[in-house]
């Protein structure tokens, strides 16, 4: 008998036996079973995750992965052993609530130009208010760097419904989103050097440029608790999202204008490495911030030469300087800008 499942719900996991006791007992309960398997993509973990998951869950399937590939690594080694219609990258760290997969799920169907779409992210600590990593959908500003509708850099924003609507949108948060297989397969997923952290910008960047589209659907409903697997506090944290972020802007941006952007940005980021440290009360930070620039500039011929194909600058960026409007304007609501 034909099964007529067209969706992959695969949830990434490293030594989160903890998280997945807690929060995919909600992504069993309310995910149509009609519609989709739900899959561990399990990155080498060496604590009791596995074998929790076939006691408590038989149901599931597991993808067993040789060691941790990182974000990127794991979803592009485990993806690549699962033939579904559409895949649902979800973070073990993530609640789901009722009726949450079918309407990103009707939303990317309606259209062929339609690539990624995320839900409404709230987070899980504080569910009055919209989640760091993704809010009501993803967006860069002219220098590119990311914020959200309800998140700009770290002032975050009380949901009230001002962000319900439909909207495209720059980049789906890796937090949660859904994606079409076969533009996965297109784009070969994530890059693998980026190991973890802005892989989906990049990815969602990458879709653009060949005149995809991404999506926000609030209809859809998460909760995430975040900075689980690497803390806000923790310097390697910082290395990645500074060096990802530079060499994504490399990758994918017009060179004409990637070129100066890059140059504004050694000059914003090194105030914003001082403004870290101190906030962060450890100098570890700033050293990470100058590895990020080191490794990225030792980076660029690789980056030049291998990475920047299918470059045809659908994927602008918004408009505004972000820095400039919110340390000095005060424009702190994404409704503001």
């Amino acid at each position: 008998m034909l099964s007529n499942k067209r969706i992959a719900i695969a949830i990434l996991n490293y030594n989160g036996l903890n998280l997945l006791k807690k929060f995919l007992p909600s992504v069993v309960k309310h995910s149509d079973k009609k519609l989709s398997t739900i899959y561990i993509i399990d990155n080498g973990s060496d604590d009791e995750s596995n074998i929790y998951v076939k006691n408590k869950f038989p149901e599931i399937k597991i993808i067993q992965n040789d060691k941790n590939y990182g974000y990127a690594g794991g979803y592009n080694k485990g993806l690549s052993k699962i033939d579904y219609d559409y895949y649902v990258l979800l973070n073990n760290d993530v609640e789901v609530t009722e009726g949450w997969l079918n309407p990103m799920f009707e939303l990317l169907e309606s259209d062929e130009s339609f690539a990624t779409c995320q839900p409404k992210i709230k987070s899980y600590h504080d569910k009055k208010k919209f989640d760091y990593a993704g809010g009501s959908g993803g967006y860069l500003d002219f220098l590119g760097y990311p914020f959200c509708r309800g998140r700009i850099f770290d002032s975050i924003e009380e949901d009230y419904g001002q962000y319900d609507d439909k909207k495209e949108i720059f980049w789906s948060s890796g937090a949660c989103f859904m994606i079409k297989s076969k533009v996965f397969k297109e784009v070969n997923g994530f890059d693998f050097d980026f190991f973890a952290h802005m892989e989906e910008i990049d990815l969602c960047w990458r879709l653009k440029n060949l005149k995809y589209k991404n999506f926000c659907q609030p209809k859809s409903l998460v909760y995430h608790a975040g900075g689980e697997t690497l803390s806000d506090n923790n310097p390697r944290k910082t290395y990645l999202n500074f060096r990802n972020n530079l060499i994504m802007i490399l990758k994918n941006e017009n060179l004409f204008y990637a070129l100066p952007k890059l140059f504004i940005r050694l000059i914003l980021d090194a105030f914003a490495s001082v403004i870290i440290c101190i906030k962060k009360k450890n100098i570890l930070h700033l050293i990470s911030i100058i590895k990020a620039y080191l490794i990225f500039v030792l980076n660029i011929p690789k980056t030049l030469l291998r990475k920047r194909s299918g470059i045809f600058n659908h994927g602008k960026l918004k408009k505004e300087i972000l820095p400039f409007k919110y340390f000095l304007l005060g424009k702190k609501r994404f409704s503001d800008l």
